[in-house]
């Protein structure tokens, strides 16, 4: 196998130290405030399994550059709200990279530093797709 150049853990790093990281708690706070929008960038099999935070919007990471982009046929119009939009992983390094992605775009945004995993044990609350066996 060839060496990258660059780990997964490196540009999770780099991401980290140049955007903006939301703790858990502060997050919780958030849940329900009409000028945030928290975003779950997550696989939809995710938000099956362990819930979703309630009033998120989901977005599938595969799209998140194409829904973000106004010049994209896929624009969603979510994203041209003037409101803060703090995006959210698992454990936060997905997010960390879109983040520092859309901040390249010239998209402001923030993160859950420790994404999902942590939302329920520090007291977030969680719901679950109607569907859920």
């Amino acid at each position: 196998m060839p060496k990258l150049n660059t780990t997964v853990k490196e540009m999770v790093a780099n991401a980290r130290a140049r955007i903006e990281e939301v703790e858990t708690p502060d997050a919780i706070a958030m849940v329900g405030n009409p000028n945030v929008i928290i975003v779950d960038i997550r696989d939809v099999r995710e938000r099956q399994r362990s819930g979703f935070i309630p009033g998120s919007f989901h977005c599938p990471r595969g799209m998140l550059e194409f829904w973000v982009d106004p010049q994209s046929p896929y624009f969603k119009e979510v994203f041209s709200e003037n409101k803060k939009f703090v995006f959210h992983c698992a454990s936060g390094w997905r997010s960390a990279l879109s983040v520092a992605l859309l901040q390249d775009m010239g998209f402001e945004a923030a993160h859950l530093k420790e994404g999902f995993s942590t939302w329920e044990k520090q007291g977030g609350p969680v719901e679950f797709p109607d569907s859920r066996a």
